[in-house]
């Protein structure tokens, strides 16, 4: 192997192959699966990428499915003996794992079967660090693959046999105490997120600071209950359409002659009180229709009407609108009439809403701050503009991201895999509603709560993307021969690689697609 191909320096008593030159690199096969009798009752191991699919485990015995042995015999798949090393070579590149007994893989791998003097944890551990080196072999345009081909081209560096148990051993004990580490950090990674899903909950129930019935008893004085502020809420509701229908009538030049036109105004949907909890003194039911005006965005793709004047403007999609944040790393752009811009157009204080997408994308949500100027939302994206200050709009969007999710996955419309509602569900949503002082005691508290936890998450996160770092490290110095000391008692690795070639050679012809009787590695591991 030419020195311009060597990826990196190793030590003098290493040697860089292609992998190819001191393996057999096999690829896999799947039976026919409409002929049954290649999987019922099959007792053959056989293992796809899906398989190793979140598999952290080092050895595998087997994958969900078992063949038949002849569905063995008709596929391109092989048993691969103990000790072959397992490499995803397509969706995605780069699962490993080592065969704890012998078993048979589909398409998706290109294993390597390993002579004697070649430890697979070794192997193992390497084609994790060497992953973007397989990556740059492959090739595809509907997703990328490996070809067997490529695959054997796949540079090793061999170290001496020394050294690759050493290495084996350090990694281990390294890795041991950094996934020690990274399942702590999960651990209270997962209980700051019940903590946090706790605080709302109960924030939304009344059980997060004392009620303004009970203050108020407590200090003897009275207070406003929320059944008085919904009255002043339904009032601005009103108000607003009847100026917003007034400002139609002028544009189209009809004033009007009497009151009668106000009959057309459509009172909100009613939550139905008997079906819900019991919510604290002074608190009241209301559907989110009675809170605020509930509009869907623009549809991507439209076409432009001949003769009218679009802009480009940036505007919200599912992706922005996160469960409790917006994630605006991306904002795409849309055209629009400037009819529609000023229609759709955020403001500050709007509470967004998911129409659909998966379980976890459905009514989740957060509150618009003015961050992007001029920005409009798609139609999976609803917007909810509060009339007036009788709801806080974090209150609204809180209520929504928990409690709120039953009433979105009972009235959603669900398929295999999506679910979405529509306006008019999300305009029945049922709202509890505190009174207005209780509401800003209780958006404070939260917030302080929610601002330590937080706090903690992002520390967490930066840890673990810093153990996430550790790991690639311990590997790169390992295959780099500087996480462990060299014993230069050791025969070099070219002795290895020579005796290596030497049985290669004198191995007995096989035929096409079968196996080279390669000795399986003869540790106890696994």
């Amino acid at each position: 192997m030419s020195g311009a191909s060597h990826p990196w320096k190793i030590p003098d008593t290493w040697v860089w192959v292609r992998i190819g030159e001191v393996a057999d690199v096999v690829g896999g096969g799947t039976p026919p699966t409409t002929n049954p009798s290649n999987f019922d009752g099959g007792t053959v191991p056989w293992v796809t990428p899906a398989d190793l699919s979140g598999y952290v485990q080092k050895y595998i015995s087997r994958g969900k499915r078992n063949i038949t042995t002849a569905g063995l015999k008709n596929s391109a798949a092989r048993l691969l003996p103990k000790g072959t090393v397992l490499f995803s070579s397509r969706a995605p590149i780069g699962y490993v794992a080592v065969a704890s007994n012998p078993l048979s893989t589909n398409q998706g791998f290109k294993s390597f079967v390993l002579p004697a003097e070649l430890d697979p944890e070794y192997v193992y551990y390497y084609l994790q660090r060497a992953k973007h080196l397989a990556v740059a072999l492959s090739s595809g345009t509907t997703f990328q693959e490996i070809s067997g081909r490529k695959a054997a081209q796949l540079p090793l560096p061999i170290a001496t046999q020394g050294d690759q148990h050493r290495i084996v051993e350090s990694i281990e004990s390294y890795l041991t105490r950094l996934d020690d580490a990274v399942a702590t950090l999960e651990r209270v990674q997962r209980n700051l997120k019940r903590y946090r899903a706790s605080v709302l909950k109960a924030a939304v129930e009344g059980r997060l600071v004392p009620t303004e019935a009970e203050l108020s008893r407590a200090e003897g004085r009275d207070y406003e209950p929320a059944s008085v502020l919904l009255e002043r809420i339904l009032a601005e509701r009103r108000r607003r359409w009847e100026e917003a229908e007034l400002a139609k009538m002028k544009a189209r030049g009809k004033a009007p002659k009497d009151d009668k036109w106000k009959a057309k105004y459509r009172e909100p949907d009613q939550a139905q009180i008997g079906e819900l909890s019991t919510l604290p003194q002074g608190w009241v039911w209301a559907t989110i229709d009675a809170l605020a005006e509930i509009q869907g965005g623009i549809t991507k793709g439209q076409k432009q009407k001949p003769g009218e004047v679009y802009r480009e403007v940036p505007y919200l999609r599912v992706a922005n609108v996160q469960r409790g944040f917006l994630d605006l790393s991306e904002i795409k752009t849309i055209k629009a009439t400037e009819a529609r811009i000023d229609e759709l157009r955020l403001i500050s204080g709007d509470v967004l809403f998911n129409e659909g997408g998966d379980r976890d994308k459905l009514g989740r949500g957060w509150v618009w701050g003015g961050e992007v100027p001029e920005c409009i939302h798609q139609n999976h994206v609803f917007r909810a503009r509060i009339y007036g200050d009788g709801m806080l709009s974090e209150l609204l969007s809180w209520y929504g991201n928990t409690n709120g999710q039953s009433y979105f996955f009972d009235e959603g419309k669900q398929t295999t895999n999506l679910a979405s509602i529509n306006l008019t569900k999300l305009r029945a949503l049922p709202v509890p509603v505190p009174p207005r002082a209780e509401q800003a005691r209780i958006r404070e508290t939260i917030e302080q709560h929610l601002s330590v936890a937080d706090n903690a998450l992002r520390s967490i996160s930066a840890e673990l993307a810093r153990c996430a770092r550790l790991r690639q490290s311990i590997l790169k110095w390992a295959f780099e021969g500087r996480l462990v000391d060299q014993d230069p008692t050791d025969d070099p690795a070219s002795v290895l690689l020579d005796r290596i070639r030497a049985e290669r050679e004198a191995a007995p012809a096989r035929p096409s697609g079968s196996l080279r009787r390669t000795p399986a590695w003869q540790g106890d591991r696994g």
